[in-house]
């Protein structure tokens, strides 16, 4: 549809929905709840408990290492994807308002449900990351966001609103998963200024491609490029996903202990046993066995 509107400069508003764009977004909301379900964890209620009192964390006096900056690297990139998303919507209110012929304040409506998605994106998967694990509710995100590109081909304001709030939930998923990932590998006296300086540069980069693709694409191919980019921008999370290293919290609970050690190696993160005392209100902590010293 958005390929056959090139004669028109990329309207769609007005063409009717045909039964193959029906069906083919029935099959995209359709298999993104099938790629959920096809990563949820099996004996779920058994996982969750057996992660209820491991803490993983580096120590304070760890040192940074080329591992730590590569993961603060790729998690910039992902947030740079992320923020661009609602970023968009500021470039592409306009465009809307005159292809669909209504006021700025209907217009708005878009951005206003896709804000409301992204914070209740925020909580949803700020959940489900203790679920899935912090690499694949990244990876679901990205597959989210290569779904919702759909929504610049949409014919109607109301096609839009809806498909964007989806859009938004996707980005606001982003969010709390790689803040607790990076949290999690960071050491103590180095997390403060590595997740601002990570949540700032995924900002603002966020803001600059969102401008920059408008500056060049916009004019050419409408208000809808903006949208249609989430398709590559998604793929690009996907590979990156080789790169972010899984929670070893999450690979303890399932079993992959060999995985675990890995990652904390590379990160200089210990995993510890909370116990609480019945003699002692305060919490002791005793390293959990079967890692190795040094990497437990």
């Amino acid at each position: 549809m958005f390929a056959m509107g090139q004669q028109m400069h990329y309207r769609l508003a007005g063409m009717p929905m045909t039964s193959s764009m029906v069906v083919g977004m029935v099959l995209i909301v359709g298999g993104l709840f099938v790629a959920a379900y096809g990563l949820l964890p099996r004996n779920l209620s058994a996982h969750r408990t057996s992660t209820a009192d491991i803490v993983v964390a580096a120590p304070e006096d760890a040192q940074l290492g080329a591992a730590h900056f590569g993961l603060m690297a790729i998690l910039v990139i992902a947030l740079v994807v992320d923020v661009m998303k609602p970023a968009a919507l500021g470039f592409a209110i306009p465009g809307m308002t005159s292809e669909y012929g209504v006021s700025k304040a209907t217009a708005s409506l878009v951005a206003f449900f896709a804000l409301v998605g992204t914070v209740v994106g925020s909580v949803v998967w700020g959940f489900l990351a203790d679920i899935y694990g912090r690499k694949a509710t990244i990876l679901l995100s990205a597959v989210f966001f290569v779904g919702t590109a759909i929504c610049g081909a949409m014919p109607s304001l109301a096609w839009n609103i809806g498909m964007c709030f989806m859009m938004g939930a996707a980005a606001g998923g982003m969010l709390p998963v790689t803040y607790a990932l990076l949290a999690e590998m960071m050491p103590t006296r180095h997390r403060g200024w590595a997740l601002v300086l990570v949540g700032g540069l995924g900002a603002v980069g966020g803001y600059f491609a969102a401008s920059g693709a408008s500056a060049l694409w916009q004019g050419t191919f409408s208000w809808r490029i903006l949208f249609l980019l989430n398709l590559p921008t998604g793929l690009l999370l996907v590979v990156l996903g080789n790169f972010i290293p899984e929670s070893a919290k999450f690979l303890i609970a399932r079993g992959r202990i060999a995985e675990a050690e890995t990652v904390m190696r590379r990160f200089g993160a210990t995993a510890r046993k909370v116990t609480t005392s019945s003699q002692s209100p305060r919490p002791s902590h005793r390293p959990l066995t079967g890692f190795p010293s040094g990497a437990s």
